[in-house]
């Protein structure tokens, strides 16, 4: 990004030095030289009357202060989107915070680790090759990227949120984390003015076109997204440094790498190139929507004699530009983030994905002003990106059905306040949930004879809808487990469980008469276990690719070419 320097505004809680607050704890012991830095204490007065710490590629305070805050403006935006608050996945003893280590390891690599609960940062020094704004041999800082910040600790909130996501039952899983990962990563960046302005200047306006100056040029940058865009784009680039590390001037990865097509969805396994696929469809969309909501813009420029082909923009429309870009991404993001809680809790597909962008937007926002969900739609089509189980491919047979009307009203459910739930409330919600799901398992969807449905988590949202009215709302998992042979025929090579799953989206009801009706389940989205499904989890589990020994996404493996 221009300039390399940005101030976040994170809301303000009390710090131990660290620092340690009440969602994360940096905790900076260098694993190579087996040593403690000082940790910084952000509560200092002589650091608060500055803003925090100046940026320093070697003071590891301010290294310290940057995770905390990347980490912590990425959590804000997931939990203004959702509704709530999040919890992390728990962790086996102490207080639930995530762990941010950053400087844990001599090695180019970061990732998410639910064995330590936290993220480890790695450092190395850069390559020979390195270009643009590193020097070779010079000491690189995963933990200073933004980008890779905000990808590790979204990771975090997946897991927190879906516990179950992190078993690659299929080859969609893995490749999910890491496509919606990058999404929250690169929206933020329509956020950063200086290379969103930058950008417009170069592109005529264009983003989603090719830069107009001819050192923005590279052979075979260029990809089909209704228009062209260059991989020298700072906007669509995942980690620049990186990139430059590497020896390469584009980001470590680009939103929009392969022409559009139907086909690389049937192909392409590896986990980043088939996250690609999602990633660039949700692009293909994004641009679709700015597109339809600058034509305003660009037609008041056209009258007053501009020429749309310029790349010098007047100062007062590139402003214009940019606030509609950067609201564009803003929405993008929430439609994403709000999706989490309208997919099925286990076997997560890219067309389950899709349904539940639809159904969360809708949810919300039954006017579609601007045509956001058709643009997703043809967006995921083009990309051969398709559900399951949908009659056709329309808005109505997207959107995951209402729940059943034999389904009865949930009695006793305790929905809290924004600040969360007591743990009064949970101790009462439990049992309450437990109990409903095992009087009405066949009515959703689960097979009493292959045991007790367990519920992992449940959380009440509170939205605001279109109308300016409250929703209140409670997501919860359902899961039923069975453990099944990996060769019936050779029983020492063991078991593996295979999930049934089904969240349950409940509404809690407006006063009637001045009493409250009994909560409704407004949503049943399943993932039933059948007999393909089973072959298809076997398969997955018996290649055993970033997978750890319980068959878990090891994401050391998976991020461990950065």
């Amino acid at each position: 990004m221009l300039g390399n320097h940005l101030s976040l505004m994170v809301g303000y809680e009390p710090l131990l030095p660290g620092p340690i607050g009440a969602s994360f704890a940096v905790i900076d012991y260098n694993g190579h030289t087996k040593t403690y830095y000082a940790p910084v204490d952000l509560d200092d007065t002589a650091i608060l009357l500055r803003g925090g710490l100046d940026p320093s590629e070697s003071d590891p305070r301010f290294h310290q202060q940057m995770v905390y805050a990347v980490a912590s403006e990425t959590l804000e935006r997931f939990e203004v989107a959702l509704g709530r608050k999040i919890h992390w996945h728990r962790a086996k003893h102490g207080p639930n915070r995530l762990n941010l280590h950053p400087h844990a390891m001599l090695e180019a690599n970061a990732y998410y680790s639910r064995e330590v609960h936290g993220i480890l940062f790695g450092y190395f020094p850069a390559g020979p090759d390195a270009d643009g704004d590193v020097l070779p041999k010079q000491t690189v800082f995963t933990c200073l990227s933004h980008d890779i910040i905000a990808h590790e600790v979204t990771h975090a909130v997946i897991d927190g949120i879906r516990e179950h996501f992190t078993e690659p039952t299929n080859i969609d899983v893995t490749a999910f984390h890491e496509a919606f990962a990058d999404l929250a990563a690169l929206f933020r960046h329509f956020s950063h003015q200086d290379a969103l302005l930058d950008t417009l200047q170069r592109t005529g306006g264009r983003l989603y076109g090719p830069s107009l100056a001819a050192d923005a040029q590279r052979p075979g940058s260029h990809v089909n997204v209704g228009a062209e865009i260059t991989s020298d784009n700072p906007l669509v680039e995942l980690a620049r440094q990186f990139g430059q590390v590497s020896g390469h001037s584009g980001g470590l990865r680009s939103a929009l790498d392969r022409k559009s097509n139907a086909n690389d969805i049937r192909s392409v396994t590896e986990p980043h190139a088939r996250g690609a696929i999602l990633v660039a469809a949700m692009f293909d969309a994004f641009f679709t929507t700015y597109v339809s909501r600058t034509a305003d813009l660009f037609k008041v420029f056209r009258a007053g004699g501009g020429r749309p082909e310029t790349d010098d923009l007047p100062g007062p429309l590139a402003q214009l530009l940019a606030e509609r870009a950067s609201k564009t991404a803003d929405m993008f993001f929430m439609i994403c983030a709000r999706a989490l809680d309208y997919c099925p809790p286990v076997d997560i597909t890219f067309g389950d994905f899709l349904r539940a962008l639809i159904t969360a937007d809708s949810d919300l926002y039954p006017v579609d002003a601007h045509d956001v969900r058709y643009a997703i739609m043809q967006a995921f089509r083009r990309r051969g990106i398709v559900p399951e189980g949908a009659l056709y491919f329309s808005e109505e047979a997207l959107r995951w059905p209402l729940a059943s009307a034999a389904l009865p009203a949930v009695t006793g459910l305790a929905f809290g306040d924004p600040n969360g739930l007591s743990r009064e409330e949970k101790d009462i919600n439990g049992p309450v949930l437990r109990a409903y799901a095992a009087t009405n398992a066949k009515l959703l969807g689960f097979n009493p004879k292959h045991g007790k449905i367990g519920v992992p988590s449940f959380h009440p949202m509170f939205r605001l809808g279109e109308d300016g009215v409250l929703r209140i709302d409670m997501v919860v998992e359902l899961i039923q487990t069975r453990e099944i042979a990996f060769d019936k025929a050779s029983p020492e090579l063991g078991t593996f469980e295979v999930h049934a799953g089904v969240t349950l989206m409940i509404a809690s009801q407006p006063l009637i008469d001045g009493n409250r009706p009994d909560p409704i389940v407004r949503y049943v989205i399943p993932r039933h276990v059948d007999e393909e499904r089973i072959q298809r989890q076997r398969t997955a589990y018996a290649a055993g690719a970033y997978m750890t020994k319980d068959h878990r996404i090891d994401f050391s493996l998976v991020h461990g070419a950065l």
